[in-house]
């Protein structure tokens, strides 16, 4: 079949035509997708541009739910902190209840020492037993119930702390000596206690209900210097106070309670407050990241807070359970500090790689996106122009059809 001759209008007007039908039909692609790069046709340069942007902003954007499991993770242990906190705040009140119920034992509080001049002075944990006039080679000697002793002997570097540990340190029922120059005595039976008052006088307190007594082979005016005359080296047995034995119940009940939130504070198998470790990652190359070191927040741990000694009977088993808590409180308020620091860190890291996505997708989207604006008026400038393209085809033919009619 022979080609069909065309005359120039028509096949010129024809052209034009079938360009605008062209440029209709991308026009109307660009508008129903809201891009005018919508393949490597369309730009190569463009396209592979936003869509390398785009990868990245899908990777940046997958960080966001391990940085969201982190900030959850540590306001779970910020949460589990601040409950422990109200516990150790309860333990440290009942435990200053406790104080206010006098102790019902025998106790053996010093008077106000003196030095060997006769001159008042408070007593140190460093100061010489010589200072109250002891003789180097005489022997000290605390007794609790029969042939329950603690016995001192004065070197002459030996201080009133070295005094204090012997008695402390004695829980042995019979055994070698704890400490230089200290001796037990070979009776099993209830310990004692001894501490300083803060005005500086010695305290010693029975442990059980046993008698207490101190004496001395040196000469009784040293022992007076040292706060202890005849009228208060010596007490008969005393008892047991129910008061501080129901606190010291509570004390132990809520000791318990701390190690149960310790344990109850983690979040999607992590725990800060139990020693895990949790590790946040910041960009898509695991290259930026932070490593939160967790702690062990426990009472047999880092908290340090030891069962409630002796029920709680002498003044120094109370004052060692509030030195616990005190210790407790400020290492719960360094962690705290800790994870908050954390925690603000984290969240600025969330809030940078939430805007960094949103940045490169905005770059993307500068490359491919088109002007509705302007593709809007382009598809109305496209319906003239094709209008007036199939006119002018009308008319080219009717110049064809002229030429027609002279045969006619």
């Amino acid at each position: 079949m022979s080609d069909i001759v065309l005359s120039k209008g028509i096949r010129s007007n024809l052209l034009s035509l079938i360009d605008t039908a062209g440029l209709r039909d991308q026009t109307q692609n660009r508008l129903s997708t809201g891009k005018r790069v919508n393949s490597a046709l369309d730009n190569p340069g463009n396209f592979f541009s936003a869509s390398q942007l785009n990868g990245r902003a899908a990777d940046i954007t997958n960080l966001l739910d391990g940085i969201g499991n982190a900030v959850q993770t540590l306001q779970a242990a910020d949460n589990g902190i601040t409950a422990i906190i109200k516990v150790v705040t309860n333990m440290q009140a009942i435990a200053r209840q406790a104080q206010g119920s006098a102790s019902t034992l025998a106790r053996l509080n010093g008077l106000t020492p003196k030095d060997t001049s006769g001159t008042p002075t408070a007593l140190t944990g460093s100061t010489l037993l010589t200072n109250a006039g002891f003789t180097v080679g005489k022997v000290l000697t605390l007794t609790t119930g029969t042939n329950r002793t603690t016995t001192l002997t004065i070197a002459a570097g030996t201080t009133v702390q070295d005094l204090m540990d012997a008695v402390n340190n004695n829980t042995a029922s019979t055994g070698a000596a704890v400490g230089t120059g200290v001796a037990l005595g070979t009776s099993a039976g209830a310990d004692a206690k001894a501490s300083l008052t803060p005005d500086g006088r010695l305290l010693f307190e029975a442990v059980g209900t046993q008698p207490l007594s101190i004496t001395s082979d040196d000469t009784a005016a040293v022992l007076r210097n040292l706060g202890f005359d005849a009228t208060n080296s010596s007490l008969p047995a005393g008892t047991i106070n129910p008061t501080r034995t129901d606190i010291s119940v509570q004390f132990g009940e809520l000791r318990r309670q701390i190690d149960q939130l310790s344990k109850d504070a983690g979040y999607n198998g992590v725990n800060l407050l139990d020693g895990d470790t949790l590790q946040a990652m910041f960009n898509e190359k695991q290259t930026s990241s932070l490593t939160i070191t967790g702690a062990r927040l426990s009472t047999t741990k880092d908290l340090a807070i030891k069962p409630a000694s002796n029920n709680l009977q002498t003044d120094k088993d109370i004052n060692d359970a509030l030195a616990d808590l005190t210790f407790a409180m400020n290492k719960l308020r360094a962690q705290s500090s800790a994870f908050g620091s954390n925690l603000a860190l984290v969240q600025i890291r969330q809030k940078f790689t939430q805007d960094l996505a949103n940045t490169l997708k905005t770059g993307a989207d500068n490359l491919t996106l088109a002007d509705m604006n302007e593709e809007g008026a382009n598809m109305l400038a496209l319906q003239t122009r094709q209008q007036l393209s199939t006119q002018a085809l009308s008319l080219a033919n009717q110049a064809d059809q002229g030429v027609l009619r002279l045969f006619g």
